[in-house]
């Protein structure tokens, strides 16, 4: 025999332990979830082999959305498991967030017994149509039917999550197939991705467009994240950005030739109208931040995206390029000249335009706007985790006011679901060596209180900043500017946070001045483990303006 060779393994263990032992061996450290008596094979032995970091939730939504976030900070796979039946599906909501985000997570799951599945014979947490619900909220979807296929089954699906585009990916395995026994192979070794690279021809024709332009943008999104190097290059080339919410800091939110997410302002809009090539980079173009595709971007229009379905999706495109970002931005820095014969007064007009955009957004908040300022202050300094659920706070500037010290450590619920901040900030918190900042308020807080628990049990180095107006603020704006002030179900009962907080013993101090604000979120971001600041909104009083919701209708006004 070849010294080149090894001798085969006669080595076997139970699929549950061997689905352990490969994770880890594969670079996994940290997983969620509940434990059931469906998925007890695999995490016990997660347990005795104590080489990956289990962080038990309260819930299956929590969970996922940890993973979730986990995946979005630490820029790796993301590794959730659930139980059967309703334990999957109290994870799915979540793992329509992680889909809307393409976040690279594993959602392992479970089913019934082998001689069971699909038959619908009521066996315990059996749902016959789960794996039609696991495709609709999955990139892709795998089971494993026999123990022979565990670890290459257990790599096709995080290839698949890490692979572009990113996305959720649902494994789903019988409880009898965890307890069957498995060979274990010769070497466990991480999985190989696949990459989608763009087409030199096109790089070609955008380079000469790109040549002749003279007043040439970026709108960077979410897909872009992974090219700031890039992004930046063509910045430095002559190129202005602007970017979704998604893609902030994809190039530094500091930098004056980008216009960051204020991106529906009149004056925005008169520098798309004067733009004269815009490239939109792993945007899906969202009708919340286009006033509904209404909002008029350069043209030509060019879009590259490595999900091909995108192309032309929201806004007719004059060439569309599928390919990964920086690998399509690479190929286009290769075919430019080091510097663009573009327009100065471009970019000066730019810089007035956010400059205005920060001015105006600071006047709409009142009282609120040390809150804003002390925030934005810290977060990029101090290279916070920023988690933001869906809130007022967070429509108006936590989303593009407080400035991001990288695309990563930017989180928020994506597809507009109130609820999914704590358990995000949970999954940011362990993926991260910084105290996680989150804003959220008492409304969606509410859907997952009993994640602030986990978040003491693990001693989660996070902020809470609760906004408490005792109310669906945003529901409450809407319903005064649109159905004659009828706050229909919009008005809560809340609880008392400090009681609380002293239940689960998680420090908090309640706020009726913000006087004080900048002093407690400095005490707390100093000082080990997870801390509650809540803003008493009834006592401190409204916004300047008030916040009803994206604005809708046509943008900039007739050109």
């Amino acid at each position: 025999m070849s010294k080149n060779l090894t001798a085969p393994t006669t080595l076997t263990m139970p699929v549950g332990d061997l689905i352990a032992k490969a994770l880890a061996d594969m670079g996994v450290t940290t997983m969620f979830g509940v434990i059931s008596i469906h998925n007890m094979p695999i995490l016990d032995a997660v347990f005795r082999q104590g080489r990956i970091r289990f962080v038990p939730a309260r819930g299956e939504a929590g969970a996922m959305n940890m993973a979730d976030a986990y995946a979005r900070v630490s820029r790796s796979l993301g590794v959730v498991i659930t139980s059967t039946g309703t334990a999957a599906g109290n994870a799915a909501g979540s793992q329509v967030e992680a889909l809307t985000a393409g976040s690279p997570v594993l959602h392992i799951t479970t089913t019934v017994d082998t001689d069971l599945m699909d038959r619908d014979r009521a066996a315990i947490h059996d749902v016959p149509r789960q794996p039609d619900m696991l495709k609709a909220i999955s990139k892709k979807y795998f089971r494993l039917w026999d123990a022979r296929a565990t670890v290459p089954m257990l790599e096709a699906a995080i290839s698949a999550a890490l692979s572009a585009p990113t996305g959720p990916v649902s494994l789903e395995i019988p409880v009898d197939v965890q307890r069957h026994d498995a060979r274990v192979p010769l070497r466990i070794v991480p999985p190989v991705l696949t990459h989608v690279a763009p087409d030199a021809t096109l790089l070609d024709e955008i380079a000469s467009l790109v040549k002749s332009a003279r007043r040439p943008m970026l709108y960077l999104g979410g897909g872009a994240r992974n090219a700031s190097v890039q992004a930046k290059g063509l910045l430095d080339r002559g190129f202005l950005a602007v970017t979704s919410t998604n893609g902030r800091a994809v190039v530094p939110e500091s930098d004056p030739r980008n216009l960051g997410a204020f991106n529906m302002t009149h004056e925005a809009q008169d520098i798309f109208d004067a733009c004269d090539l815009m490239i939109v980079v792993g945007s899906r173009l969202r009708g919340n931040e286009t006033r509904n595709n209404a909002l008029r971007l350069g043209r030509p229009l060019i879009q590259i995206d490595a999900e091909p379905s995108q192309g032309g999706r929201n806004y007719e495109v004059d060439l569309f390029l599928q390919s990964e970002a920086h690998l399509a931005l690479q190929g286009l820095l290769d075919r430019l000249p080091t510097k663009l014969n573009t327009d100065d007064g471009f970019a000066k007009t730019l810089i007035a335009a956010r400059q205005k955009g920060e001015a105006d957004l600071v006047a709409t908040l009142g009282p609120y706007a040390k809150i804003a300022d002390a925030l934005r202050a810290r977060v990029a300094k101090g290279l916070h985790p920023f988690v933001r659920d869906v809130t007022i706070s967070n429509s108006t500037y936590g989303n593009r006011y407080v400035d991001l010290a990288a695309p990563h450590l930017g989180v928020h619920a994506l597809g507009g679901g109130i609820g999914q901040g704590v358990a995000m900030s949970i999954g940011a918190s362990v993926a991260s060596k910084t105290k996680t900042i989150a804003l959220a308020g008492d409304g969606g807080v509410q859907l997952n209180l009993g994640e602030f628990t986990t978040a003491v049990d693990e001693q989660a180095e996070i902020v809470f900043i609760l906004m408490n107006d005792q109310a669906y603020g945003v529901i409450s704006n809407i319903q005064d500017a649109q159905y004659g002030s009828r706050h229909a179900y919009c008005r809560l009962r809340t609880p008392d946070f400090g009681l609380l907080s002293q239940a689960i013993g998680l420090s908090h101090i309640k706020l009726t001045s913000l006087d004080g604000f900048e002093a407690e979120l400095d005490r707390a971001i100093a000082t080990p483990g997870p801390h509650m600041i809540e803003i008493d909104m009834l006592s401190i009083g409204p916004f300047a303006q008030s916040f009803g919701g994206p604005p809708a209708g046509a943008a900039g006004g007739a050109k």
